[in-house]
């Protein structure tokens, strides 16, 4: 069963004229491959997955799986509200050579704890594929609690959770109940984290800064806190401002602003405000990532 640990880009979806941008793609995946992160996770929530049909989701991590050719895991998200569509996505994601798959709590109609317990086991047992859960309660209106959690880990097929959810209690109690890998969900809270037990990160920055965010995190696998925290503080404002507004906006319009992709969203997702592009390209200066 592979090991979950380091840097994994929550990969963003390059659009433009209204298509997926595969040139634009291909150069954001090598631009991770290059910045040494453990591996990339296209369509979950940064990647934009709600607004792309099925054909493109699968087509996204087909691409990925290629351009990556086993340089790095890929770590599909697959996750759906509905048990039947997430099998579905997942059962594709491993035909076509994914690693893992992301798997995001049903979103809208919020199931109970013994609901999540059996979406999570089907997905898992019915494909076969290594499974993340994703804890993101602030989008899906439902946490997983931890007591489901640890029942869940009993499943080898179950080999982490992304904790987005904002609480470092969370890492120490999931650890202390089992021996699950977790992930931080949010890149400002990755070192704290780490310190009391995450091993690593699905991040949103490490789109623009692939490079530094494997070294923040490596330095913190081993034992370098001083060196992380280093890192930690310059890149403060450029965790923060991921989240200005509703996440991809931000990450995309920091990409657009260095000239990796067009900055394109599909509807509902629109352009950053105007006085929050300028607070986005001051931060970005600051960071050392745009220099005019």
């Amino acid at each position: 069963m592979i090991r979950l640990q380091g840097v994994f880009t929550a990969l963003i979806t390059p659009f433009r004229n209204g298509a997926v941008d595969w040139d634009a793609l291909r150069e954001l995946i090598e631009q991770q491959i290059r910045g040494r992160v453990a591996g990339i996770v296209p369509v979950g929530t940064t990647g934009e997955s709600p607004t792309l049909s099925c054909e493109e989701h699968l087509e996204v991590i087909r691409f990925a799986v290629e351009v990556a050719a086993h340089r790095c895991l890929i770590v599909a998200g697959t996750g759906a509200n509905s048990t039947a569509e997430a099998v579905h996505l997942t059962r594709e994601a491993r035909e076509v050579g994914a690693d893992a798959t992301l798997q995001v709590t049903p979103y809208y109609n919020k199931p109970t704890q013994e609901g999540l317990y059996r979406h999570f086991s089907t997905v898992a047992d019915e494909v076969g594929l290594p499974v993340v859960l994703y804890n993101v309660p602030g989008r899906t209106g439902v946490p997983i609690a931890e007591a489901t959690v640890a029942r869940l880990a009993a499943n080898p097929l179950v080999v982490a959770i992304k904790e987005a959810a904002g609480s470092v209690d969370r890492v120490s109690a999931i650890r202390d109940m089992c021996d699950l890998t977790v992930l931080s969900g949010d890149d400002s809270l990755t070192l704290p984290m780490m310190a009391v037990g995450a091993s690593g990160v699905v991040s949103v920055s490490s789109n623009i800064i692939p490079l530094q965010m494997t070294e923040m995190v490596e330095a913190a696998l081993a034992g370098d806190f001083v060196r992380a925290r280093e890192y930690h503080r310059k890149y403060y404002a450029l965790f923060r401002d991921q989240f200005i507004e509703t996440n991809p906006v931000p990450i995309k319009a920091a990409l657009a602003m260095t000239g990796l992709i067009a900055e394109e969203y599909r509807l509902p997702l629109c352009e950053l405000s105007a006085e929050h592009r300028e607070k986005l390209a001051a931060t970005l200066k600051r960071c050392g990532i745009l220099v005019s």
